[in-house]
């Protein structure tokens, strides 16, 4: 136990005398039912965006669905590498001080603890920002999102994710190894360093304005639509702007649910340089709340869609003895009575005389 004192095996400190417990085989059965649930939605889901992607590549709606793929890709690896690391540790019996001598597991693990949450917080926000301008600015959008500057959105987010997980190694401080022995993160056992609190709080507040950002623009984006709906009966080619906003106020909306309680957590250790005796607990019941959001967020694309809700509204309204109105057909013949009012305006007045009769038996 004396080699615990040294460098390399910094984040052992919390390894002794530590009053948190956790029944094996219920962790090592969520962590596998997560991990396999989680690889598998994102997989499902990466392939319905790509096809998405590959239907709409020269349209408005190409740089929300590749947006929307690094999203799900960055899930997908997150399940994949933190769901392996867990298991491993699992399947070791939480034996760190046999398998990371060096502490490099852990700091390895810390790491893509840190990348995998705030990445897809800040996707997230980034979806929203497009889809503002999308709506509001729709000249700019087209002339200035291109796929080109996407891709160069998605990588400065990676990259600014990136460095936020290795601020602490820069500085030369150690991930720790949590109460628990299943996981690690920053120090959040005896916080009293200004350092070790400026981590914990740059965690929640990057992720609350994430947050934030996320639902201002989702709220600016959904006003916006609502008033061109209100104002103008043409349909057409506002119907995919709907089917993004829904999904983008879903994404917020599991995002905000799974992940406040974490970073809840982590401010108020942050703040108050303590732990209470539930932190424990507290912290484990937060960081699964967390890893929902990794395994929701495809459900999203996958549910989500324009067909599928047709279905399931065609569905609901038989079961419930409704008529289903035919959204196809009554798009067609909305489009066609804008443009017979378009042109008897411009008409002489023996024409409209002509055309009036078609367009009222239409609105029949």
């Amino acid at each position: 136990m004396n080699s615990s004192k040294s460098p390399g095996l910094a984040g052992f400190g919390v390894l002794k005398n530590t009053t948190c417990h956790t029944d094996k085989k219920i962790s090592v059965f969520f962590s596998i039912i997560f991990m396999t649930v989680g690889i598998l939605s994102n997989s499902l889901a990466i392939v319905i965006l790509m096809k998405a992607y590959q239907r709409f590549r020269q349209k408005s709606k190409a740089s929300f669905l590749l947006l929307a793929s690094g999203l799900v890709v960055t899930d997908l690896f997150g399940h994949l590498i933190n769901g392996a690391i867990a298991v491993f540790v699992y399947a070791s019996d939480k034996d760190w001080i046999r398998f990371n001598q060096s502490n490099i597991l852990c700091s390895v693990f810390g790491i893509c603890m840190v990348f995998f949450g705030l990445c897809p917080l800040f996707l997230g926000s980034v979806m929203a920002v497009e889809r503002c301008i999308g709506v509001t600015k729709p000249i700019f959008h087209s002339t200035k999102m291109t796929s080109r500057h996407v891709k160069m959105m998605l990588t400065m987010v990676c990259l600014f994710a990136v460095l936020i997980a290795l601020l602490p190694i820069l500085r030369f401080r150690a991930y720790q190894i949590q109460a628990s022995r299943t996981w690690c993160f920053y120090k959040t056992e005896h916080v009293e360093d200004w350092e070790d609190r400026f981590y914990l709080l740059l965690f929640s507040c990057l992720g609350f304005l994430a947050l934030a950002i996320s639902f201002l623009c989702n709220a600016i984006t959904g006003i916006t639509l609502l008033r061109v709906k209100f104002k103008s009966q043409q349909r057409q080619g506002r119907s995919h702007h709907f089917e993004m906003i829904i999904q983008l106020l879903a994404i917020m909306c599991v995002s905000c649910i799974c992940w406040s309680p974490f970073l809840v957590t982590m401010a108020r250790i942050g703040i108050n340089e303590g732990r209470s005796k539930e932190t424990c607990e507290t912290t484990l019941f937060a960081l699964r709340m967390a890893t929902w959001n990794q395994i929701l967020d495809p459900w999203v694309y996958i549910l989500l869609r324009k067909a599928v809700l047709k279905n399931l509204y065609k569905i609901t309204s038989g079961c419930c003895g409704v008529h289903v109105i035919n959204l196809h057909m009554w798009e067609l013949s909305s489009i066609k009575n804008s443009l017979k009012v378009a042109a008897i305006s411009e008409s002489p007045g023996s024409s409209k005389q002509i055309n009036l009769q078609p367009l009222s038996s239409m609105g029949q």
